[in-house]
């Protein structure tokens, strides 16, 4: 699908999206727990939907309700192997490689897009150091065995995701567990909501600067029985960065949490920083996700801007350093790459536009330039405008629901 966007004044109300990254932690909880768990969820993304899928292969009962909005979680049963497709979503697979091996599932993971060409090695070496099978480096790959319970180790400066999939896995071993890194620990804020969720469901962590301890329990998860997500920063920078574009005061973003221990809660402080001038620089290795909308807030506003330490974003599901730059100077910016970042020269608003820029098949590519074609003398075509769908399948609709001016075409 392609969607065409005309120069527009956004305004009103949104109600935030649940937060994806909260969803797929809960969702796991909930599938490895005790009792039924509904979970509070007022989307249903596909990147949701490919965690829900990979449990249900494993045996648990997953539905979204759409009238009380959430998802209904009845732990999974026995099994002994599983076929999980985790489609496009990273979290998907690297969260769930550690979980079904501590549950003693023989599983064989696919994957779609860019998926199998992300790297999976700290996690499966380390998994291989603690005796599993493993056939394959990349997908398609299969895991067998049963992790037991003991001392592991992982960079901290690699995908906070292997993180998080090893501390998800620790309550299903059974003993007493550790995790220790080798590095600092970078985009610390989701390690920080892993171990919310994993609390909220019962399994405690203890967290020691380079190492997290957990002392062990009745290898399963306590249901909370009702479970509200937070909601997400992530999606709502978009939106958030339109009205910091227009000077705030026009769009009203509500359940939004301030003292959410989401990483990406940072953007209200940064577009701040970027309306005032006060803040030039971006150090993205903690908020990685939000540099796509944070280079074209940038590229719309005057002045000299760098983002640094994000060269974790070209394995993402585009190499979206390259992204940036090349649409960003296609709408009529002024950009260089860097190996690990980009410099941006702001010239303020409107831009140009009046170009096609491809998605690349990612999700925040395609917000990122959606938000820029707002503040463009032309309208810009957004293809592939169907990747949205990855993590805010509404976001279209809830343009329009500001008074955005849009047009569908090849859906």
């Amino acid at each position: 699908m392609d969607v065409r966007i005309y120069g527009s004044e956004p305004r009103g109300e949104l109600r935030a999206m649940a937060s994806k990254s909260d969803v797929h932690r809960a969702l796991i909880c909930a599938a490895f727990s005790d009792k039924e768990t509904f979970i509070g969820s007022n989307a249903d993304s596909s990147d949701m939907e490919a965690t829900a899928g990979c449990l249900r292969a494993a045996g648990a009962d997953i539905v979204y309700d759409s009238q009380r909005q959430g998802f209904v979680v009845r732990p999974i049963r026995p099994s002994s192997s599983v076929m999980a497709d985790c489609r496009e979503s990273g979290s998907t697979l690297r969260f769930l490689i550690p979980v079904f091996a501590a549950a003693g599932l023989t599983a064989s993971y696919l994957g779609q897009g860019r998926l199998p060409e992300r790297p999976l090695g700290p996690i499966l070496d380390e998994l291989r150091a603690h005796g599993m099978d493993i056939e394959g480096d990349r997908l398609p790959l299969t895991i067998r065995g049963r992790l037991a319970a003991g001392s592991f180790s992982l960079p901290g400066d690699v995908s906070s995701q292997f993180i998080t999939g090893l501390l998800l896995s620790f309550p299903l071993m059974k003993g007493a567990s550790e995790l220790r890194l080798t590095t600092d620990l970078q985009s610390s804020a989701y390690v920080d909501m892993t171990m919310d969720t994993m609390r909220r469901f019962g399994a405690e962590i203890d967290r020691r600067d380079r190492r997290f301890l957990y002392g062990g329990g009745p290898g399963i998860y306590v249901s909370p029985g009702i479970y509200e997500a937070d909601g997400d920063w992530s999606n709502a920078a978009f939106p958030l960065a339109a009205d910091s574009l227009l000077g705030g005061g026009h769009i009203d973003i509500r359940g939004l949490r301030e003292d959410s221990v989401q990483g990406d809660r940072r953007i209200a402080s940064i577009l701040r920083g970027i309306a005032d001038g006060s803040h030039r620089v971006m150090d993205a290795s903690e908020v990685p996700d939000l540099v796509p909308i944070v280079a074209v807030t940038m590229a719309l506003s005057e002045g000299h801007f760098e983002i640094i330490n994000a060269g974790r974003l070209r394995i993402k599901e585009s190499d979206r350093l390259s992204a940036m730059a090349e649409g960003l100077r296609r709408l009529g910016a002024e950009v260089e790459e860097l190996q690990e970042g980009l410099v941006i020269e702001g010239k303020g608003r409107p831009l140009p536009g009046g170009v096609s820029i491809s998605s690349e098949g990612d999700h925040r590519i395609a917000m990122a330039f959606s938000i820029g074609a707002l503040f463009c003398r032309e309208p810009v075509v957004i293809e592939g405008a169907e990747a949205v769908g990855k993590s805010y399948p509404h976001f279209f609709e809830d343009m329009e629901k500001l008074g955005v001016r849009l047009e569908r075409s090849g859906a």
